[in-house]
């Protein structure tokens, strides 16, 4: 028999004699009622109300309606909870669990929902450096900045004896006109270029730049101040620096010599430095030969370029053979030869770096942090910063909610499928909200325990010193 469906009804056969039916018409019910650990989570870390702090409101407050704080966490919750675009929070001002996180159940005016829509998340995010006319809300970059520092230093109970901050560049890939559009010859596309900072899975530096320009660029400035802002917490903590070799610059080298700042970045190959190995690679590939697999063998030595350089510095190689042809490969590093040496440094600290791109691919493919189709740059880069935030949020329910479970070591799409998003039925009495989750979710019980550790951290947060 066909299915029949109405423009309120819809039939969908039979099922042991029974017929399905299905409506929109189960009342107040939410799909993502797992959100409930973002705003145990943001109480535990006060992410939402510092952010909100780097924004200077002027509006009239008799004629507020959503207070700058409401529409900041209902922005970040609502990129971690998948809704990437503003249009969709014209139907999410009505969802209960938003309203939950909000804390504000009901508008004061009968023509307002309780969370903003779209035209008002819009002005938010182009809102300018100074209020104007049209836009009274104006942020302020610098305090942004120095949050996403002062939220990776609060994640650690002391002082570590030592940290690693990766950087790296990667594309971001435009669509449209906007500004600071720029082809990229090496990727293959008009984009941006933003700059990242990470350490471990904390996100330090969010930087959106035009693609015109070196992969370094900026990089020494945004050193500078992220490393001066630890260090006036952790004065003893020892630091070093790793990138690919797009980041192999006398500036930053020598900022890093100058500073005592440790560094370990890549280095590009040329015919210099592949001429002091021809030695090792000659060895190895008759090994390889022999032997039919890859074989590799690394050497240390010092190394200067003809111009660029102010002098000589640390160089170990890797002198591989691999698929019957040479596959050399080089670093640079402060660290001397009695603290690491050569097969380790390159195999164990070195190449581990590579987990900063997962890192990124988190922010891009999880929070829609490629997602900077406004006009201006300005605009792009508060949509950036409202992306990392959500980052932030998500790793912070993943340390300190999700330590010791499943999901110690889930990236943030996968939090959200099993943990936020969950089916609820809210009812709203005189006396509480009642969220009735799905009975049947599979990680209830690691929801729970999440939910009873965040509390834990509210209340220790709240607790004076």
């Amino acid at each position: 028999m066909p299915t029949e469906c109405s423009a309120e009804h819809f039939d969908f056969g039979t099922v042991e004699g029974r017929a399905v039916e299905a409506a929109f018409d189960g009342g107040l019910v939410s799909s993502d009622a797992g959100a409930l650990l973002l705003g145990a989570t943001d109480r535990a870390i006060g992410l939402i109300d510092r952010f909100a702090a780097c924004f200077h409101d002027e509006r009239r407050e008799d004629l507020i309606e959503h207070e700058v704080a409401t529409l900041v966490g209902q922005r970040v919750f609502g990129i971690a909870l998948g809704y990437e675009d503003l249009n969709d929070h014209d139907e999410l001002r009505h969802d209960p669990l938003m309203a939950v996180l909000a804390g504000k159940l009901a508008a004061r005016r009968e023509d307002c929902a309780p969370v903003a829509g779209k035209s008002t998340l819009n002005r938010l995010e182009l809102s300018k450096l100074e209020p104007t006319r049209y836009h009274k809300i104006s942020h302020n970059p610098v305090a942004i900045k120095n949050l996403l520092v002062d939220l990776f230093v609060e994640a650690h109970a002391r002082p570590p004896k030592q940290i690693i901050l990766d950087l790296d560049a990667t594309d971001d890939r435009l669509h449209g006109e906007q500004e600071g559009r720029f082809f990229h010859g090496y990727y293959d596309c008009y984009c941006y270029l933003p700059l990242y900072v990470f350490c471990g899975r904390h996100l330090l530096v969010a930087k959106l730049r035009s693609a015109d320009m070196d992969a370094a660029a900026g990089a020494v400035e945004e050193v500078a101040r992220v490393i001066a802002r630890i260090r006036a917490c952790w004065p003893r903590t020892r630091i070093l620096l790793r990138a690919d070799s797009g980041f192999a610059r006398e500036d930053l080298m020598a900022w890093c010599e100058g500073n005592g700042v440790d560094f370990l970045f890549g280095l590009a190959r040329n015919e210099r430095l592949v001429a002091e190995i021809a030695t090792e690679l000659d060895l190895v590939a008759a090994k390889s030969r022999r032997s039919g697999r890859p074989e590799r063998r690394f050497k240390t030595f010092m190394w200067t370029t003809r111009r660029t350089w102010s002098r000589r510095r640390r160089v170990v190689a890797k002198a591989e053979w691999t698929k019957g042809e040479a596959n050399p490969r080089f670093v640079v590093t402060s660290l001397r030869r009695d603290e690491c040496k050569a097969k380790y440094l390159y195999e164990k600290v070195y190449c581990a770096r590579g987990e900063m791109e997962n890192r990124i691919k988190e922010c891009q493919l999880d929070l829609y942090a490629d997602r900077t189709s406004a006009a201006t740059m300005r605009a792009n880069q508060l949509r950036l910063w409202f992306y990392s935030m959500a980052y932030v949020l998500l790793c912070a329910l993943r340390r300190i909610g999700l330590r010791d479970t499943d999901f110690a070591n889930a990236t943030c799409g996968t939090i959200r499928l099993k943990l936020l998003k969950i089916g609820a039925l809210v009812r709203v009495s005189v006396r509480r909200i009642r969220i009735a989750m799905a009975s049947a979710c599979p990680a209830a019980q690691d929801w729970g325990r999440a939910a009873i550790r965040l509390a834990i951290a509210a209340i220790a947060r709240a607790s004076p010193a």
